[in-house]
């Protein structure tokens, strides 16, 4: 004769028990939710961080998205509202004004920061976004090429005087290979590689063809979790994106960021949806054009995520609203 286990009731408030215990005993985790635009990443990483909290594990989240990281830039980059966060914390989002350069070696440590922070809080940190190389900077262990702001300026102010035909010259001299595989109609990029050679550095530092996680086993590991939505439901989701975003004054927004400026903010102002905004209001795109223009880049955008993330081994694929095991 077996014994007895128990209602059903009781049962389940044991499992709960165990799973608890079980969370309050590992070391915490590094989540990443991960997937194309409109695929409801934000949505999942809540409700993530709202399962965890109810099994005894506190969670904050912290931002992959190269746009969400600029203050009033909401309604072109579907940032969540504070009122919709449900009370868990946030970080990475509104800390740069539109006319600073975000980039992603600065990204990286920011990030990296923010993580070690809430692992200190003894919290899981669930990094949301869908800006790939942002995304695996963190993730995987790569290093990026030096820096050095004040040689930018002299090489930018060159390639003004110049013209970039001069600096591929120099950049040849010092690293053929580069200057032959570096995009010469792109003066920001020859710069940009021109820099990192000066310095000595490799301007083709790329992620690795095996690459290793920044997180793992050692510490809490890492779980990447991926949303998938099949690809004529993603247009549909996201031509209606576009639409909504212009319906809830997309320009009205932009506008109000001229002041601060978004229209020489060397990213933000390049941001798909604000590109052809700043275009519509200064005339050299009618609304529909616009509007056009944003769903075209959209799509393709969102193709180049998925291509990205397929790349990532360690990836759980979901539908939306589906929760990882």
């Amino acid at each position: 004769m077996t014994a007895d286990r128990g209602t059903p009731a009781q049962r389940e408030r044991a499992t709960a028990r165990a799973r608890t215990s079980t969370l309050e005993q590992r070391p915490p985790r590094l989540w990443a939710v991960v997937g194309a635009t409109g695929t409801g990443k934000s949505e999942l990483s809540l409700d993530l961080a709202q399962r965890l909290a109810e099994s005894g594990r506190a969670a904050e989240i912290v931002n992959a998205d190269a746009m969400q990281v600029y203050r009033g830039m909401d309604i072109g980059t579907a940032k969540v509202p504070e009122r919709e966060r449900r009370g868990v914390p946030h970080h990475l989002f509104d800390v740069l004004a539109p006319r600073e350069e975000a980039t992603v070696a600065w990204y990286q440590a920011e990030a990296r920061a923010a993580i070690r922070r809430i692992h200190v809080r003894d919290a899981d940190a669930i990094l949301v976004g869908g800006s790939g190389l942002y995304v695996s900077s963190v993730l995987f262990d790569f290093q990026f090429p030096p820096r050095d702001d004040a040689l930018r300026a002299e090489l930018e102010a060159a390639a003004e005087r110049d013209g970039v035909d001069a600096l591929l010259e120099r950049l040849r001299a010092l690293d053929a290979q580069t200057a032959a595989a570096v995009d010469a109609r792109n003066p920001r990029r020859v710069v940009r590689a021109l820099e990192v050679a000066l310095l000595g550095g490799d301007a083709q530092v790329t992620l690795p063809t095996e690459p290793r996680l920044w997180q793992g086993d050692e510490t809490g590991g890492t779980r990447i979790l991926g949303v998938q939505v099949d690809r004529t439901t993603l247009v549909q989701r996201l031509d209606r994106r576009v639409e909504q975003m212009w319906s809830a004054g997309l320009l009205d927004e932009v506008r109000a960021l001229i002041p601060e400026g978004i229209g020489d903010g060397p990213t933000a102002s390049r941001a798909i949806g604000y590109a052809q905004a700043l275009g519509h209001l200064d005339g050299r795109l009618t609304q529909v054009e616009a509007i056009e223009e944003t769903r075209v880049l959209t799509r393709r955008y969102a193709r180049r995520q998925v291509s990205w993330f397929k790349r990532y081994a360690e990836v759980e694929w979901l539908n939306p609203g589906e929760m990882p095991a």
